[in-house]
């Protein structure tokens, strides 16, 4: 019975998060653009995909839940404190989950502020140097009633709600795609692009680990290296959430 319930309340709270507590900022880009966002950073997206972008000149954004951190999670294992490091190091962007990858709808404002100085202490802790900048959702599951909290703490939060960011956009709650082996393909790609392409958007991909066999999560060096591919064609810059906010001054 508390799972059913605690799966109603996040259906329900994700779905008014959509729409309430917007926090609207028109995007000012001069050209359309992507992002390639990982989460929870599984060692090979830290290690292959991040390759990968370096390869095109990109840089990634890599939002880290601190409690899986070199753990194994049932489908990869995590990045280690070194890998996300080196990240930093190299130019990709750190980003910010919950600590222990819990969902914001099962959170209260005092847990999830606690959650979030957690993750944040745990990353300064292994280079102060880290900006932690911008959040996604655990589970891609919104929440309205933390929506102005995670205002407050973040210049944004991407969600998964399909779809390209264009003219005014919710800070608060942006859109991205499934960069995924199992929900698109090369045509869905090459479309998502044409639709960033035409609306001047800002278009952002979502994904986990980067393996040959990915988990349903995740993609396959392949498909990495077709969007990649994609961008370019296309002229359509590739940079990271913190980034493409200030190429869109916001």
């Amino acid at each position: 019975m508390r799972a059913a319930w605690s799966y109603l309340r996040a259906r329900v709270g994700n779905r008014l998060a959509r729409h309430l507590r917007v926090a609207p900022a028109k995007l000012n880009n001069s050209g359309p653009m992507v992002s390639f966002t990982f989460d929870d950073a599984p060692v090979s997206a830290a290690r292959a995909g991040a390759d990968m972008l370096e390869q095109y000149g990109a840089r990634g954004t890599f939002y880290i839940a601190g409690g899986l951190v070199d753990a194994w999670s049932g489908n990869w294992t995590g990045a280690s404190a070194g890998d996300i490091v080196d990240l930093h190091r190299r130019g990709h962007e750190i980003a910010c989950h919950t600590f222990s990858h819990t969902r914001m709808t099962d959170l209260t404002a005092a847990a999830m502020a606690a959650e979030l100085a957690k993750n944040r202490n745990y990353l300064l802790g292994l280079d102060p140097s880290i900006k932690i900048e911008n959040f996604a959702y655990p589970y891609g599951t919104g929440s309205v009633l933390r929506k102005g909290q995670l205002g407050a703490a973040f210049h944004s939060s991407r969600g998964i709600l399909p779809g390209i960011n264009s003219g005014t956009a919710d800070l608060q709650y942006l859109r991205a795609m499934p960069l995924i082996d199992c929900e698109i393909d090369r045509d869905g790609i090459d479309r998502v692009f044409d639709e960033a392409f035409d609306k001047n958007g800002w278009l952002i991909f979502y994904s986990h680990d980067v393996e040959t066999t990915p988990s349903p999560y995740g993609c396959s060096p392949e498909v990495l290296r077709h969007a990649l591919d994609a961008a370019a064609r296309r002229n359509i810059p590739a940079m990271s959430i913190a980034a493409a906010l200030q190429f869109a001054g916001v």
